[in-house]
């Protein structure tokens, strides 16, 4: 699973270096020339991580990101600037980054603060597993990540979404769900199992989760 970064830069020649360092590394790179193909690639692509220019054409790296932040995104985003003054700076954190570079700066310097924020944002790459291109559940966090949104889970509903990555295209009978979700001391709920159910459906699709009659369910992947 790679990471996927957008990159939102003018200047050819350091978005070409930057893009090939990062896919050296790794990384998935969507480069932008403009603001307006920035935004489409960020609707267009689940992205992990955004790397933004202000002083780009058509819509300026600030009012990228207040645009996406106005869709509720914690996608991290990073601005990488010749602007270098406090109040600049002030601003990119009120418009909501998560970090701030300025240019020139090292590439290595930057691996350290992409990764630092991937790390905070989604956790270590061992808990994340892929349920498909836009959606990431962080084992660790009992987090989804869908489309760059985080979603919480209840413990139960992560108990029961962590069986079902664990036996995917496996039937699992209601027996195995309740030993999972239930203490030997509690007593299964079948409609407390239903809600759980109903939500995960509603956070990863419907077609995710198959209900085998009278037996229990199978996950789709």
């Amino acid at each position: 699973m790679k990471v996927t970064i957008l990159l939102l830069e003018d200047d050819i020649s350091l978005n070409k270096t930057v893009e090939s360092f990062l896919t050296i590394n790794g990384f998935k790179v969507l480069s932008a020339y403009n603001g307006e193909n920035a935004l489409d690639l960020m609707y267009e692509n689940s992205i992990d991580l955004m790397l933004l220019d202000v002083k780009v054409p058509k819509i300026n790296g600030f009012n990228v990101l207040k645009e996406i932040r106005k869709e509720d995104s914690k996608t991290p985003a990073i601005f990488i600037t010749s602007l270098n003054s406090v109040e600049d700076v002030e601003l990119g954190f009120n418009i909501g980054c998560d970090d701030y570079i300025r240019k020139p700066f090292a590439l290595k310097e930057l691996l350290v603060r992409i990764n630092s924020q991937l790390n905070r944002a989604y956790g270590s790459k061992d808990n994340i597993i892929e349920i498909d291109k836009e959606i990431l559940f962080n084992t660790k966090e009992q987090t989804l990540f869908k489309n760059g949104k985080k979603i919480t889970l209840k413990t139960k509903e992560a108990k029961l979404l962590s069986l079902f990555l664990k036996h995917k295209n496996e039937l699992i009978d209601y027996e195995l769900i309740h030993k999972t979700l239930w203490n030997w001391d509690q007593d299964p709920s079948s409609g407390a199992l239903r809600t759980y159910i109903r939500n995960l459906r509603t956070y990863i699709g419907k077609d995710k989760i198959e209900t085998i009659k009278n037996i229990g369910y199978r996950f789709v992947s």
